[in-house]
């Protein structure tokens, strides 16, 4: 049986290769799950491009450019994060869309913000858009949760334009 996961992913991937397009990620409290559940999918290679795991605030400076500055700004887990991750991985593969995830996983909270807040993003051609979630249960159920959320929300976002492109 396939996972609401599984399904979406597939989804995505049949939709982006027919469209002649392609994604990118940028993770962080996500680990990779989100380039995991796409590249899952046979085919897949023929639109996912690659992407960042940034989990440390190093690395999204490193590979991403977010600057020290912007993440005491506004916190490492907000919606500004979340869009420049997009942004920056959209920008840096060259791809049609772009994923991006930060949050707090737990068990507790993290620089005064509690465990279950997400923040995903999506960049692709004229949108980028940050969506908060708030998922309650243990540290795999948020994550879980975080990666389902943004393939839906992006499923979404994707099945509502029309931007396809003849191979």
């Amino acid at each position: 049986m396939n996972s609401p996961i599984q399904k979406l992913s597939e989804t995505i991937v049949k939709t982006l290769t027919l469209r002649g397009e392609t994604i990118s990620t940028a993770e962080s409290i996500t680990g990779g799950l989100i380039g995991g559940a796409i590249t899952g999918v046979p085919g897949s290679s023929e639109v996912f491009l690659g992407g960042v795991i940034s989990y440390s605030n190093q690395m999204k400076k490193d590979e991403l450019g977010i600057t020290a500055a912007d993440i005491k700004k506004v916190g490492v887990v907000s919606e500004a994060i979340a869009v420049a991750m997009a942004l920056a991985i959209q920008k840096r593969t060259k791809s049609t869309w772009a994923i991006s995830s930060t949050g707090v996983a737990g068990p507790g909270a993290a620089d005064g913000v509690p465990a279950g807040t997400v923040w995903i993003a999506i960049a692709g051609p004229k949108i980028a858009q940050g969506i908060e979630l708030s998922i309650a249960g243990k540290r795999e159920i948020v994550r879980f949760g975080a990666v389902e959320s943004a393939l839906g929300a992006f499923e979404r976002i994707l099945s509502s334009t029309n931007l396809a492109k003849k191979k």
